[in-house]
């Protein structure tokens, strides 16, 4: 765990240079522009420029604002986002905490930072501001139930709270792959294939639109677009954040980044195979008996990382990819989508997994 937890520090904060970057190029590809090229070779340093640029920035404290809440948000939200990476597994043998419950903690710390952003609201003593914290908070809490919803369905399949346990049960050697698609009543056996054919999404045909459910409420949890209406420019300006500056909105930034990154990692891990690999192991030439993640080994441990991160930032590109393709909604097709699709489609979900589960024991 001590190991576990300065690496994910570093994972994050090196996210924010990666990812930064990484969203201009991309952006700037889709719609045929260059992006940053002037700082540095290919615009490499522009991130560090925006930095150095921060650092000089007055730390400004509006004179009617709640002094100690107005300081304390952007802290509060930043803690409740990096909190929930403690209970993530790395590899087979490196987790932050191995917590029985880690999806019950990540879901109940995440959720957190909803306070830090009304006390961003309220605590600017700015009417924008408010608004901007209100309309944030209802997205939030409202998407955390069709999100909560596709979790559970991977809770009551697998049997358990423990994000590590879930992981091993998508490996090589799992002995539910056998139900893949029902293959077990057509009597093929594919135990031991592992590598996708043991993914959730694969294992359990349904959980595939659970993913995507999973995908578009990560979405909105992370303020990404479509769902970025708490920052719509042309109603409220900033939204909660809009009398930061400096340091402060550095941190709420990088906050937002922390955020994309922490529910990719979710996704990976419950959905994905978490750090198994893809590669099944049938045939000539059995590659998932090497690329496997094992236990005990550093090649598993090593393979085990590139696996995870590799899954990981495929879920962070489609992220930015829908940001530039799709456009802003409204917040009553926002509210619409949540209650009157989302969730019926995560209830009908449960109850299929509930089904599912009682047909496999």
């Amino acid at each position: 765990m001590l190991l576990a937890l300065p690496l994910f520090l570093i994972i994050a904060s090196g996210f924010v240079v990666i990812g930064v970057y990484t969203e201009r190029k991309v952006s700037a590809f889709m719609q045929d522009r260059l992006g940053p090229m002037e700082t540095g070779k290919w615009g490499l340093l522009q991130l560090f420029a925006d930095l150095l640029k921060l650092l000089q920035k007055e730390d400004i404290i509006p004179t009617a604002a709640d002094r100690r809440l107005f300081m304390l948000a952007p802290a509060v939200i930043f803690a409740s986002v990096f909190a929930g990476f403690a209970v993530l597994p790395l590899t087979p043998d490196l987790q932050g905490s191995g917590a029985a419950v880690g999806v019950f903690y990540l879901m109940a710390i995440v959720s957190f930072d909803v306070v830090g952003i009304l006390m961003a609201g309220w605590g600017s003593n700015n009417k924008y501001s408010l608004f901007g914290a209100m309309r944030s908070v209802a997205q939030i809490i409202s998407y955390e139930i069709p999100l909560g919803l596709t979790i559970l369905c991977v809770v009551m399949i697998s049997q358990t709270l423990d994000l590590q346990v879930i992981s091993f049960q998508q490996g090589l050697y799992s002995q539910d792959t056998n139900y893949l698609f029902g293959l077990k009543g057509l009597g093929i056996d594919v135990t031991g294939w592992g590598g996708i054919f043991s993914w959730n999404i694969f294992r359990n045909p349904f959980l595939l639109v659970a993913y995507i459910v999973f995908f578009i409420c990560t979405l909105a949890e992370s303020n990404r677009a479509p769902f970025d209406l708490p920052e719509g420019e042309s109603e409220i300006v900033g939204g909660f954040h809009t009398e930061y500056s400096g340091m402060r909105f550095a941190l709420l930034y990088l906050s937002e980044y922390a955020m994309m990154l922490l529910v990719s990692f979710l996704g990976a891990v419950l959905f994905l195979g978490s750090w198994n690999t893809p590669l099944p192991n049938f045939g000539p030439v059995r590659l998932a008996d090497w690329t496997s993640g094992a236990p005990g080994t550093v090649w598993g441990n090593v393979t085990a990382v590139f696996w995870l991160l590799s899954k990981v930032a495929f879920a962070v590109f489609l992220q930015m990819w829908v940001r530039w393709t799709f456009p802003r909604i409204r917040v009553d097709q926002m509210m619409f989508l949540c209650w009157k699709v989302l969730t019926p489609i995560g209830l009908l979900l449960l109850l299929i997994s509930g089904v599912w589960r009682l047909l496999m024991v």
